[in-house]
């Protein structure tokens, strides 16, 4: 194993107490995001906690693995190397690319010799397998690009501005790392990245036929991050560009983003009512990396990646994040976590009275006593106004919430 491995903690943490459970581990997320990394980070932790196991790793993007098709040659394989009186553990990288793999989990799962690792990037396909093969026998760990204090960790880098803007504009791909701070080099892999995703867990597992549709909705949604939109406005807005599609149609586009963990739906939440809208979603990229290859990266959509850096960071934190409104004033996020609410404003700058007024004022509406703080790219933080916190953007991505 790699000693040089950086431990993503956060991830430890959360699998370290289900390690040798009869359940299976399953990493979900987007390509690229480091779940075959945190594969290896856990082989590393059980190598050193049982040395004597014996470790089976299937990776399903390996041509040394093709031939592993179906539930019934996965199962053979891992039974032809299995080792008697130890315990076995078996990781599989991509296991969405075995046809009926839940038939081959199951069937693991009732020998208590077993202890099972898998990753997938894809969502429907597996919390649809999953959840109807194996209900109640498996715990699922979302892995996300790296968070702003991996990335600094990662790259060897001070939390500064520049450093800051960095993460902005390049994302958090772990692999990143391993490149120069070349724009040409990282936008070229950041490229490559993007084309495995749209082509490979898009075009060709969902069999889509207008490609050139599915592109120009990505760059929509990129051009628009954090707009409120409904399919139905999405198709209106396409037809005013002489693109005709069908709001059925635009749903199901967005739903194929979304099972690839392209991109992230937010609802709707009437905080007063206590209830979710219908309809109106906002539409955040995983990686913001991701979003500034489809739609050239500009100073002037800096509000629109802080935005989604924030909701990337709170869902890096675990909270269940909705869009919260009172009435016709609007909550960037209402985010809930352990039975707990966080209300958190975003905007650019506090730098006008009237803005000001309005980020602070939103939230001065809420009649609760749950924290509320106003996100912004202003270095000067940590005032408060009638106790809701103002906080810089930089501290606020270095902070566990």
């Amino acid at each position: 194993m790699n000693g040089d491995l950086i431990i993503r903690r956060k991830y430890e943490k959360q699998l370290v107490p289900f390690i040798g459970k009869q359940l299976i581990k399953v990493l979900t997320g987007q390509r690229r995001v480091g779940k075959s990394y945190l594969l290896k980070q856990t082989m590393n932790c059980i190598s050193r906690s049982d040395p004597g196991g014996n470790q089976i790793y299937i990776n399903k993007e390996d041509l040394a693995f093709d031939a592993l098709k179906t539930a019934a040659a996965l199962n053979e394989h891992i039974v032809t190397n299995t080792k008697a009186g130890v315990k076995n553990y078996i990781f599989i990288d991509e296991i969405q690319e075995v046809d009926q793999f839940e038939k081959a989990l199951r069937s693991l799962l009732l020998n208590p010799v077993y202890d099972l690792y898998c990753t997938g990037s894809n969502a429907r396909t597996l919390s649809g397998e999953l959840a109807t093969g194996l209900s109640g026998r498996y715990i699922e760990i979302p892995v996300y690009s790296l968070a702003y204090p991996e990335f600094l960790q990662f790259h060897r880098l001070d939390s500064s501005s520049d450093s800051l803007l960095r993460f902005l504009r390049y994302g958090g791909l772990p692999y990143l790392k391993h490149l120069e701070w070349n724009d040409e080099i990282i936008q070229g892999y950041l490229k490559g990245v993007y084309n495995t995703v749209m082509y490979r867990d898009i075009v060709m597992r969902k069999e889509v036929r207008n490609i050139v549709f599915l592109e120009n909705l990505v760059r929509f949604l990129a051009d628009n991050t954090g707009q409120i939109f409904s399919a139905r406005k999405i198709s209106e807005y396409l037809k005013s560009q002489n693109i005709s599609m069908a709001t059925s149609q635009v749903i199901s586009y967005l739903t194929h983003l979304t099972d690839a963990f392209l991109i992230q739906k937010v609802g709707r939440f009437d905080i007063a009512g206590k209830k979710i809208f219908e309809v109106g979603d906002k539409f955040y990229f995983q990686d913001l990396g991701l979003r500034n290859t489809v739609f050239e990266y500009k100073l002037t959509d800096l509000g629109k990646m802080m935005e989604n850096a924030v909701y990337n960071h709170l869902r890096y934190q675990s909270y269940e994040v909705k869009v919260g409104s009172t009435g016709p004033y609007e909550i960037d996020f209402v985010c809930r976590k352990n039975g707990e609410t966080l209300y958190v404003q975003v905007c650019y700058l506090l730098s006008e009275q009237s803005t000001i007024d309005r980020e602070f004022g939103n939230l001065e509406r809420i009649n609760d006593n749950y924290p509320k703080m106003v996100v912004s790219m202003d270095e000067f933080a940590g005032n408060t106004r009638k106790g809701i916190q103002h906080t810089s953007l930089r501290r606020f991505l270095e902070t566990e919430l």
